[in-house]
């Protein structure tokens, strides 16, 4: 050693190494997530040549620590020395995109591709694009599939020659012995198709998806799905119908559901991908399929696609295509026997009605829409509730409440708690839609009849709801139809629904306003105050804290303050508290 300051300096690496050798696998956990606070002690040299040697050799950790290192190697850029400097990261990225844990590999690919960016050309000619023919034709899976990740990123910022061993590299890989690596390679097919010069797209990349979409392995021919939806977006219209539709038309009456699977889950990315023209020829008989399929995984994933797929098409044939090929299809599905299935379509269906008008909504949609709301299923009816708007806007609120309205009264009393929740949710806007006065005089019983419902959860959301519906109606109408109601509850033999009266009062005193609040719901709250059961009286304490910024000052001194100091010297510790709390907040506040 040559005296103190080179021990001193040496002091960080040597502790780095002492951690990162620890048995413990959280200190070599967090040791590695100081890895930027030690090189920035180092300095960018010895970053370059002592660190980055020592983690590239020490690779052979437990996966969480390798995972901290590949994320950690991303951002050393300015660490080691700036863009001229980054090709250092290299090696140990390199070992880390070779290890067997996949998402290991995945982050340091992800490294890889992040400091790509920062090569120059030549750096990436010179140090970037070896190491991706490296792991190209390593002997381990491991790597080749990591390679498939980085092609793309180098492809456009070399010279021609490199691009011709890249493009070669790529089909080697497309067509290797393990199919995990072709999964690989497939996964990338869209995105390196993306970065080609036109004529390689037809002349390499076509063939390639030929080939993968008929794959032995289901697993390689639904990643090659995808890929056919952005080579679509790629070529010109007429190379379509020639180069890409035979080999999806395929893909769509594949023998493995999964496969199927994605074409339906892609429906509407290729529809936008292929045209109107071959849209009508090739995508409706294909659609109509899936809608049909035997697997319900198909016919769920088919039928989320139903509104997308209608409004993209073509308008001068919208209409027509929908009522003969669509229309019928989506008919079998309302009564599907897989719930996933008829869930799925509920939650799009009602958006045909825009798409087809009011005379076709109203006798063709409307029967299914019923159909629907009946279904023993309460997901599929929520989902048919929950879109209700958009069918409102097309055939008006009377032909709807004459037709809706029963069903939604069924579910507002439906013995599953989480659908009656689900119908309050939905009354806002339900009662927007309808108008104050159907709303009174249809659904207005309904939402104080779940104010004393025997589910907490549903009396919360019943309080919540009022609150909103007096946003939408006002407080002159709250004053004449909810109040008296809400009020009338506190002299209720249940203590839970006297509970409510104060948990409306709290709800509702901002949206009243202070004259409501401190006429006709204060005098209600000091006389619940003298409540026998406890839970009762620490709730008032509770509500005068909560309602408390309504009321003028004086109010507060002279009626609010002297109950409160009753309730605080109450022989029950919570009242006491509860009401001590209140105190505090109030007046310190004033």
């Amino acid at each position: 050693m040559a005296g103190a300051d080179s021990d001193d300096s040496l002091y960080p690496i040597a502790v780095l190494i002492d951690e990162l050798r620890n048995e413990d696998v959280q200190l070599r956990l967090n040791s590695i997530k100081k890895l930027s606070t030690i090189a920035l002690a180092l300095g960018v040299e010895r970053t370059r040549t002592e660190l980055l040697p020592f983690l590239t050799d020490t690779i052979y950790d437990e996966d969480e620590v390798l995972l901290a290192l590949a994320e950690q190697l991303g951002n050393f850029t300015m660490l080691v020395g700036g863009p001229e400097y980054v090709h250092c990261l290299l090696p140990p990225l390199e070992s880390l995109a070779t290890v067997e844990e996949t998402v290991v590999r995945d982050k340091a690919v992800e490294s890889l591709r992040k400091i790509s960016h920062e090569h120059s050309p030549v750096d990436l000619e010179v140090h970037f694009e070896p190491l991706v023919k490296r792991l190209a034709s390593g002997d381990w899976f491991t790597s080749r599939t990591s390679a498939c990740g980085l092609f793309s990123v180098c492809y456009p910022r070399v010279s021609s020659t490199v691009k011709a061993e890249i493009r070669q590299h790529f089909r080697t890989l497309c067509s290797d012995d393990t199919p995990m690596v072709r999964r690989a390679a497939a996964s990338k097919l869209g995105e390196f198709a993306k970065v080609l010069e036109l004529e390689y797209v037809k002349s390499d990349i076509i063939s390639l998806f030929t080939a993968l979409a008929s794959d032995e392995q289901d697993s390689v021919r639904l990643l090659a799905v995808e890929a056919g939806v952005s080579i679509a977006t790629l070529l010109p219209q007429e190379d379509l119908e020639a180069l890409v539709m035979p080999t999806l038309r395929q893909a769509a009456e594949d023998k493995s559901w999964r496969v199927r699977y994605m074409v339906a889950d892609k429906f509407s990315d290729l529809q936008k991908a292929v045209g109107p023209e071959i849209t009508k020829n090739d995508l409706v008989p294909a659609f109509q399929n899936l809608l049909k399929d035997c697997e319900a995984e198909v016919r769920a994933a088919a039928a989320n696609k139903v509104k997308e797929f209608c409004e993209n098409l073509p308008e001068d044939s919208r209409e027509t295509i929908i009522m003969t090929h669509i229309l019928p299809c989506v008919k079998e599905l309302v009564s599907d026997t897989n719930q996933h299935v008829k869930s799925a379509l509920a939650s799009v269906i009602m958006g045909l009605s825009t798409i087809l008008g009011k005379d076709n909504t109203i006798e063709h949609l409307l029967p299914l829409f019923l159909a629907q709301l009946k279904d023993e299923c309460p997901e599929v009816r929520l989902n048919i509730i929950s879109n209700l708007d958009c069918v409102n806007e097309v055939i008006g609120i009377r032909q709807l409440s004459q037709s809706l309205l029963p069903a939604i009264v069924e579910l507002a009393e439906d013995a599953k708690w989480r659908v009656r929740l689900a119908i309050i949710e939905y009354m806002p806007l339900l009662a927007g839609q309808l108008g104050v006065e159907f709303f009174d005089e249809k659904l207005n019983s309904l939402c104080m009849a779940w104010l004393v419902d025997h589910v907490y959860a549903i009396r919360e959301a019943a309080t919540c709801n009022l609150m909103k519906l007096v946003e939408k109606f006002g407080a002159e109408w709250a004053q004449n139809t909810i109040v008296p109601k809400v009020l009338g509850m506190a002299n209720d033999p249940n203590y839970l629904h006297r509970m409510t009266t104060l948990f409306c009062i709290n709800a509702l005193s901002e949206v009243c306003g202070q004259e409501i609040t401190t006429k006709h719901m204060l005098p209600v709250v000091f006389k619940m105050s003298n409540d026998q059961v406890a839970n009762v009286r620490f709730n008032v304490a509770k509500s005068l804290q909560k309602i408390g910024p309504v009321l003028d000052s004086n109010c507060l001194q002279t009626e609010v303050k002297p109950v409160l100091e009753k309730l605080a010297s109450d022989q029950d510790m919570d009242v006491k508290y509860f009401a001590q709390e209140a105190i505090t907040i109030v007046f310190c506040s004033e």
